[in-house]
């Protein structure tokens, strides 16, 4: 089984209390349905970003704001995908890019 890297881009965060809590119990539901799948279950990003050049010239922001990332275990890419069709991520108007992790190191 090979590790898929999940990065969320766009949506938008919950803003009530009781949206929050929804949210958390999407989120929870899909981990759960994911079982032994979810390698990291991953966190939001800040939205803050540095890019770094090949040059070493450093600017603000990058091409495309990951706002979060998980980590699954799957037989193939198109697996991968499919368990990410679910993620309360995308409920919320986001994106999701799905990546296999090569095993290299």
């Amino acid at each position: 089984m090979a590790k898929y890297l999940l990065l969320y881009t766009g949506g938008s965060m919950p803003e009530t209390e009781a949206e929050q809590a929804a949210a958390m119990k999407a989120w929870d539901g899909w981990f759960h349905t994911l079982g032994s799948a979810v390698v990291d279950g991953g966190n939001p990003t800040s939205g803050q970003a540095k890019t770094i050049a090949n040059d070493g010239a450093v600017r603000d922001g990058g091409a495309a704001a990951v706002t979060g990332y998980s980590i699954l275990e799957a037989g193939s890419l198109d697996e991968a995908t499919t368990l990410a069709k679910d993620c309360p991520v995308l409920q919320g108007g986001g994106g999701i890019s799905v990546h296999e992790v090569l095993d290299v190191m």
